[in-house]
């Protein structure tokens, strides 16, 4: 057995918190093994880790701390660092990682947000940074088809198993970014369905992967905002435009009273932040 086989099949039964500090001491080959002697139910046994691996890999690639390719940054979610990352257009992925911005905020936005998401990802993506985002309506989509407009290479994070976008109308999107210079990652192998909590682990990955993160209009509890907070407990950049005083801005407004974003009215701001 691989290291890359005992990762993704520990990582398709546990969260990385829950094997880290066996990880700490064992190999990934003994800490499966371990989990599997440890199974009175019998499943792991059941569990065919190189074909589980192969299988999968058809469609995408499971890339691991070892490899080359593998995001050092992702050392800054400490326990909760993923034990792997599924990636479709992993030979682009250093590239694309070496200077991240997420662009993203609320899914329901108005046209004239979009259009402003449109300018930050322009102008972030002119600039020779990577712009990053979900697949989701609103905000993320809109940068991602600014910066293809121009020509640049982006970067989706997904909530789910690569196999298929999310939302699934945006299928025709993911199938440009990745084949057009561009990748999309996830913590979750092909066949995983989007949940909450992985929604929520998502939100993270993609923070964890960025220099920073700019957010162009954000209610509270959405995932844009899960992004931001992520980014605060990270310590890296957080970008807002500042609040029109709408409901549908609350979470801007409140990130900058707090003072745990800085202001960013336009673009131009945005490139001397960063």
């Amino acid at each position: 057995m691989t290291d890359g086989a005992a990762l993704a099949a520990l990582s398709a039964h546990f969260t990385p918190d829950q094997v880290a500090a066996d990880l700490a001491q064992y190999s990934p080959v003994e800490v499966w093994q371990q989990r599997v002697r440890l199974d009175h139910t019998g499943r792991l046994g059941q569990y065919r880790t190189e074909h589980e691996l192969s299988s999968t890999q058809l469609s995408c690639r499971f890339v691991i701390p070892s490899d080359p390719q593998w995001p050092g940054a992702l050392a800054d979610l400490g326990p909760a660092c993923p034990l792997g990352l599924w990636v479709r257009g992993y030979e682009q992925l250093p590239k694309l990682i070496a200077s991240t911005v997420v662009v993203t905020g609320n899914r329901m936005a108005s046209t004239e947000v979009t259009d402003r998401a449109k300018a930050f990802a322009t102008t972030v993506a002119e600039a020779g940074h990577t712009v990053a985002a979900t697949l989701a309506y609103g905000v993320d989509t809109a940068a991602h088809e600014a910066a293809a407009l121009m020509g640049a290479t982006t970067l989706a994070v997904l909530p789910r198993g690569l196999d298929h976008a999310y939302p699934h109308i945006h299928a025709p999107l993911l199938h440009s970014i990745t084949h057009n210079g561009g990748a999309a990652v996830s913590l979750y192998p092909p066949g995983t369905e989007a949940s909450g909590a992985r929604l929520r682990a998502s939100a993270a990955l993609l923070a964890a992967l960025s220099r920073a993160v700019i957010l162009i209009e954000a209610l509270e509890h959405t995932e844009a905002l899960r992004t931001a907070e992520a980014e605060i407990a990270l310590q890296r950049t957080l970008l807002a435009v500042p609040s029109d005083g709408g409901i549908r801005s609350e979470g801007n407004a409140r990130l900058l009273i707090e003072q745990f974003a800085l202001p960013c009215p336009d673009p131009a701001r945005a490139l001397e932040l960063l």
